[in-house]
């Protein structure tokens, strides 16, 4: 048994030197043909500077950026992100190296330089990555064979994780659910089975047991983390003694990151407005002419501090869709919804006003996305902890809409803002807003909304399945009803 572990940990640590590789023979490539286009197309007679081994800078400048952006976009996820994804990433962030080079060029040069060589060599690092995503996505699944894993998990809603990572049978095979209740022992000998390990809400006192032993034995294992984990995380290391300590501040951002995010805030609403405000002015122009109603939607929404205000949106749907106030998420061909609604809602411009409440402070670029007055009444009564969201302004984009959907839990969204209010840093909001730019070119999905009973059956067919102890209990139970009734 610790032989075959030991394989299985070394392939691993095979299989990311190789990855790493992949990378850096992309970027290299990709600069050498970016110092090639430079070469032919700028480095003329009239540019003296460029005969010396400045040449040499240019290109380390060109790779590093790079890489930076290839990070900040998650690029190189080969193999974990769905490869259409992967190359989106790429292409935004050659798109943006391309342009912050040909900016470069064009101040070393003291002029606009001819901006076509530079397209064109976007145009070719287009080609480059499109085939080095495919290829390294290829290689990745053949050296890679799906985990043969188990799932142990505490309630029922959390056997849901099982369904979604069914979407990538390329990268995750569960091929066992069993439920904490079965016992330490009964699980133990399970996991010892199975490649992998998913401890998915188990209480704190047996999760540990099941952790320590699958650390013991060498099993990959996967765990998701509790409200309190992720507070943990954000703590600050402490080694002032020979005890280790996290001080845990739990302030949000201090008053030194709210200033930095503030002044980088307006710095980018008045950059975004001198494009913004033309397109705001015909997308106005074009809702008014098409029913004659109100330009803007207003919404009461919670911010930092649980302090409300009134969020703008460009009005997509007839008047008074919501007469009584009472919230009717819209579906893909919900009637409600105008012609220009439904352009503005499949290009995100619906959400452009609110550029104003960035402007005025009421909202953040980044940050959890603000919840309707009524949602956060009701989540907070079913999740205590949901109020934690306001420890930071609300934003326009944020981790649960970057890494969540449309119909992702309350739990799930107030745990992945948590992971950001924690891990806040001015490059983490960089990193967001590139990733924003993915988001907006994906259709949002609005399923989900009326399929809970369904969801429901499946979690039940699922540990009935597997013979779990909760399915077992709900059937004895279910068939006493039936006795009775009968």
């Amino acid at each position: 048994m610790e032989e075959h572990n030991r394989k299985k940990i070394d392939a691993s640590d095979l299989k990311g030197v190789i990855r790493k590789f992949e990378g850096f023979a992309e970027l290299l490539v990709l600069t050498i043909v970016y110092y090639f286009t430079w070469k032919v197309n700028y480095r003329g007679d009239d540019n003296p500077f460029y005969w010396g081994n400045g040449k040499i800078a240019l290109a380390f400048v060109y790779i590093i950026l790079l890489f930076t952006m290839f990070y900040m976009s998650d690029g190189y996820q080969y193999g974990h992100r769905k490869i259409s994804e992967i190359i989106i990433s790429q292409w935004i962030a050659v798109c943006i190296v391309n342009f912050i080079t040909y900016l470069q060029l064009s101040l070393i040069g003291n002029k606009l330089l001819n901006i076509v060589p530079m397209l064109l060599l976007t145009g070719v690092d287009f080609v480059l990555t499109f085939g080095s995503c495919w290829m390294f996505t290829f290689f990745y699944h053949r050296m890679y064979v799906p985990k043969d894993m188990l799932m142990i998990y505490g309630t029922e809603k959390a056997v849901d994780l099982k369904f979604k990572m069914d979407k990538r049978p390329d990268k995750y095979v569960i091929t066992k659910v069993v439920s904490y209740e079965e016992g330490y022992k009964a699980i133990c000998k399970e996991a010892v089975q199975h490649d992998a390990v998913i401890i998915n809400d188990v209480p704190a006192e047996i999760r540990n047991d099941i952790l320590k032993y699958c650390y013991t034995n060498e099993i990959r294992t996967y765990i998701v983390p509790k409200i309190s984990d992720i507070i943990q995380r954000g703590g600050e290391e402490i080694n002032l003694f020979d005890t280790p300590l996290y001080l845990v501040k739990g302030k949000g951002l201090n008053p030194a990151q709210r200033f930095v995010k503030r002044a980088i805030d307006i710095v980018l609403c008045l950059i975004a407005l001198i494009p913004g405000l033309p397109l705001m002015a015909i997308v106005a122009a074009a809702i008014k002419h098409e029913d004659h109603g109100p330009v803007f939607y207003r919404q009461k929404r919670v911010t930092r501090n649980a302090k409300t205000f009134e969020i703008l949106k460009f009005r997509s749907m007839i008047v008074d869709a919501e007469k009584n106030g009472k919230s009717i998420p819209a579906t893909d061909h919900d009637p409600r919804i105008t012609k220009v609604g439904r352009i503005i809602r499949a290009t995100r411009i619906d959400e452009l006003p609110q550029i104003l409440n960035i402007l005025k402070g009421d909202m953040s670029w980044v940050g959890p996305r603000p919840e309707r007055v009524e949602h956060m009444e009701e989540y907070s009564k079913e999740i205590p902890e949901f109020f934690l969201r306001t420890k930071v302004k609300g934003g326009l984009t944020g981790y649960a809409q970057i890494y969540g959907k449309y119909n992702t839990s309350a739990y799930d969204k107030l745990r992945l803002d948590l992971m950001y209010i924690e891990n806040y840093s001015v490059v983490l909001d960089l990193k967001l807003l590139i990733m924003t730019v993915q988001i907006m070119l994906k259709k949002e999905s609005t399923e989900g909304f009326d399929k809970a009973g369904e969801m429901e059956k499946k979690r039940f067919d699922l540990m009935q399945q597997y013979g779990t102890t909760k399915a077992k209990d709900e059937a004895a139970a279910t068939e006493e009803i039936r006795k009775e009734t009968i």
